[in-house]
């Protein structure tokens, strides 16, 4: 019997949401199928925290809609360090800004290892 591949065993994924429910999910999730989960952090100030004294992040799990604050500077954060990323969210797609339209957008409620799949393949 062949084992099931684990795209997220060792990889240490930052998960940036503000709804408690979802990040203990989420959380206990990507830890089951191996991760290092960094966070999870509510906000972007916390967020740009953690990615600044955060040598390696492998990817990122993002909340669009952080407290009423938008994700966006996380991202870009991001995008300079050449972290990949992906919005989580209930948003449509289109109210994505097209600097980030090309990023991967999970609906909620999330699967782990979808999210798993569209991170890392």
């Amino acid at each position: 019997m062949t084992p099931t591949p684990r795209p997220l065993a060792g990889r240490r994924v930052l998960l940036v949401e503000d709804d408690y429910f979802i990040a203990i999910d989420l959380k206990s999730g990507f830890e089951a199928g191996g991760a290092e989960v960094l966070g999870p952090v509510p906000s972007v100030g916390e967020a740009l925290a953690l990615i600044a004294r955060t040598a390696a992040i492998d990817a990122a799990v993002l909340d669009i809609n952080l407290q009423d604050e938008l994700v966006y500077p996380v991202a870009d954060a991001l995008y300079a360090r050449g972290v990949p990323f992906l919005f989580a969210t209930g948003y449509d797609p289109v109210a994505v800004p097209s600097l980030h339209g090309a990023v991967a957008l999970c609906q909620k409620p999330l699967d782990p290892q979808i999210v798993a799949r569209a991170l890392f393949g």
